[in-house]
């Protein structure tokens, strides 16, 4: 069995998205290739670094679970791009694993595919939908799937810069039905890159655009890049 390829395991509490405040277990997967102009994560980028046996992602997560007063449940498997095809299988058989133990598996997925063996067993998808800022594009078939398939358990996540973002993800949204929109869970959050003071100015721009727009979007910022600053790692 081919090992697992980690940057790093950690408890936290989740700060951004519809799940922001909930303690819980991160798997951070090392290796992505989508190359996201404004990532906040590129030193996950390379496919290089530990490599861990199953039993030994399993450990880590249950010495993290175990607290004094109580046990957490919640996992988020993240990256890095966790469902990249040289990391698919293995988040397959860790998922499975996790579900055996009766934790809630939420999935950050990147977008750029839909892959159902992984997000039949997950809890939740946290699934990406790219603005122009980031320089890429997520196909809108796969956008189509999610809200088909598994809208009762995503949430959709944007990161906006500027009123160009805001405007493309809007145009998508009008183009959907009336029924995909009631049960619709899109998050947007404003870009809060590394080195940068918080960006107010961009913060209250986003947010009031979403208002004046029908407030079609949930507005959510990074919380912890509020709390630690945002260089901190694993937190």
């Amino acid at each position: 069995m081919k090992k697992f390829l980690i940057n790093s395991i950690y408890l936290a509490t989740e700060g951004e998205g519809a799940h922001i405040g909930k303690p819980q277990i991160f798997v951070r997967f090392q290796g992505c290739a989508i190359g996201c102009i404004n990532c906040d994560s590129k030193e996950t980028w390379d496919f290089s670094g530990p490599e861990l046996e199953l039993s030994e992602v399993l450990t880590q997560i249950e010495k993290l679970a175990q607290r004094e007063h109580g046990r957490v449940n919640r996992i988020s498997i993240t990256g890095g791009d966790p469902l990249h095809p040289k990391h698919s299988d293995q988040v397959e058989l860790l998922a499975g694993e996790l579900k055996k133990k009766n934790f809630y598996i939420n999935i950050e997925a990147s977008g750029s595919r839909v892959v159902d063996k992984v997000f039949d067993i997950v809890d939740f998808v946290s699934f990406d939908f790219k603005t122009p800022s980031t320089g890429v594009k997520t196909p809108l078939r796969n956008l189509q799937k999610m809200t088909e398939q598994y809208q009762s358990k995503t949430q959709i996540k944007s990161v906006i810069s500027d009123k160009k973002d805001f405007e493309f993800i809007f145009d998508i949204y009008s183009n959907m039905s009336d029924e995909v929109k009631a049960n619709l869970n899109w998050v947007i959050t404003p870009c809060f890159e590394p080195h940068e003071e918080f960006p107010r100015e961009r913060f209250i721009q986003i947010l009031e655009l979403n208002q004046s727009y029908g407030a079609p979007f949930r507005f959510i910022g990074q919380q912890h890049k509020w709390i630690y600053g945002p260089e901190k790692k694993d937190v």
